[in-house]
């Protein structure tokens, strides 16, 4: 469980909310907030001086993420950045922990499934691959979650005894 100040983090968006183009409740709106890409948190938190447009834009990713009023970062930039810092640039998953974790004590930054991300981050630093681990903290409602991972995800998820339980779909729904 995250400590120090109170959250006010975005959870799942009803679906009426999403038709009407409207931010559901307890989101932050309005013309303040702005939305982030994952190019920018890799900027911030990226230092390649062997890049000369990132030499560019990386002053301008610190303004954006230190002076902007309030800032929103979806959950599908956070999943997409794990795989830049890993894919890209060959960072170890402690540099993107880090990361991460610094982006959830920021006050003005609203990261959506706010929660769910701290738990897959503890989960990911126990060996989890990061985007198996946040499946699994989105599916914390369920009794379980098939897949046919065996290797990487299911041995793992059962060696750390999480839960909902992860489960060979082949084992559970075996072919005719």
């Amino acid at each position: 469980m995250a400590t120090g100040r109170p959250r006010r983090y975005a959870t799942a968006a009803p679906a009426a909310a999403l038709e009407a183009q409207e931010a559901p409740t307890g989101w932050p709106t309005g013309a303040g907030i702005s939305a982030l890409d994952t190019n920018l948190l890799a900027r911030f938190y990226v230092d390649d001086p062997s890049d000369p447009e990132a030499q560019h834009q990386r002053p301008v990713a610190r303004r954006v993420l230190l002076e902007s009023p309030a800032l929103f970062v979806p959950l599908t930039v956070v999943l997409e950045f794990e795989w830049v810092m890993r894919g890209c640039y060959e960072q170890p998953p402690a540099a993107f922990c880090a990361a991460i974790d610094h982006l959830l004590g920021l006050p003005h930054v609203t990261v959506e499934h706010w929660q769910q991300v701290h738990d897959a981050l503890a989960q990911h630093r126990q060996g989890l691959d990061f985007a198996d681990a946040l499946h699994l903290a989105l599916s914390a409602h369920c009794a379980r979650l098939l897949t046919f991972d065996d290797r990487r995800f299911a041995r793992r998820a059962q060696r750390l005894q999480l839960a909902p339980a992860v489960q060979l779909a082949g084992e559970v729904f075996p072919a005719d």
